[in-house]
Order: structure tokens, then sequence, then C-alpha cells
């Protein structure tokens, strides 16, 4: 019985609403709808998203990207904040994370590429660029943000304005 139940449940699942895997020519197109000004690099594209600069990086052999967002020199983060962003990463960053390497402090959004879907990237994008934004203040994602701020309207709009900004590819 739990076969059939489970084979039913699969069977019933909306795939056909899936987007198709994502591709690295897809999702330069939809970088491009974002930033018509992106350019493409050696290492992935560079983008610009509200004055604060974005990297979005692409493995295809590995089926992952990134999404990046310098933030801080590591040297200037002091022990609480350092604090404050794990804590972040636990509660308020959502689908982004803060991290660290080379130095410096980064807003990161990962994700497997194939599964990709546009939405989720622009989510993911809108999360990466408020982790920057609300640096040294709220530390967050912003999608959901408990209590009375204006933090998720902040990602709201920000959100909406990518989506705005292209055709679904």
């Amino acid at each position: 019985m739990f076969r059939i139940l489970l084979l039913t449940l699969c069977l019933a699942s909306p795939l056909a609403a899936q987007e198709a895997a994502m591709t690295p020519e897809r999702l330069l197109e939809i970088i491009v709808d974002v930033d018509p000004e992106a350019i493409v690099t050696g290492g992935g594209v560079e983008l610009t998203i509200d004055d604060i600069p974005v990297l979005v990086v692409f493995a295809p052999a590995a089926d992952r990207m990134r999404a990046m967002v310098p933030i801080a020199s590591v040297e200037d983060v002091t022990p609480e904040e350092m604090e404050r962003m794990m804590q972040a990463n636990f509660d308020t960053a959502l689908d982004a994370r803060y991290a660290v390497a080379q130095g410096r402090v980064w807003g990161l959004y990962l994700h497997p590429l194939a599964a990709l879907e546009r939405e989720q990237f622009l989510s993911g994008l809108a999360q990466t660029v408020n982790l920057a934004r609300t640096y040294g203040s709220l530390y967050t994602g912003g999608a959901n943000v408990f209590g009375g701020g204006d933090s998720a309207q902040l990602y709201n709009d920000l959100f909406r304005d990518l989506l705005d900004r292209g055709q679904d590819i």
C-alpha cells in the first residue's frame, strides 16, 4: 500500500509546472535582464544591484552556482559582529549567508545550478544584496523578518523590482 501511495504522490507532483534545467546561458540571460550592463569575465558575471557589486559564478560540471557580494574587510570585524553574523546565518540571513574568504566578509547565495529556478535565483540575489545593506544593523536577508521593522518591505521592494526586470525565460 505504501508503494502505491508513494507512486501516486510522485506521479501527481506538478512536474510539468517546473522550469527546464538551468543552464549557464539561461542564467546569463536572467542576469542581463537584471543588469543590462553586466560584464562576463573569466571568473563569472559581474553586475550591480542598487549600487552594490555582485559576482555570479557557476560551475556546470559541479552543478553549482554562487552569487557573492563583498561586504567588509575581515580585519575590521569585531568579535561581536562575527557572532552576530553567525546568529544571522541561523535565523535571519535565510537562503543567503555571511561567509569569510580571502580576507573579506561576503554575502553569499549557493544553489545547485540545474535545479535553480528564475524566482529562486532572483530571491537569492535580493537576499544577498540585503545582507550587504543590513550589515552592521539588522543582518538580514529580508524575506522573513519578525517584528515591526521595515526590512521585510525593503526585501519585497527589491525582489519585485528584480522580478519585473525581464520576461520569464
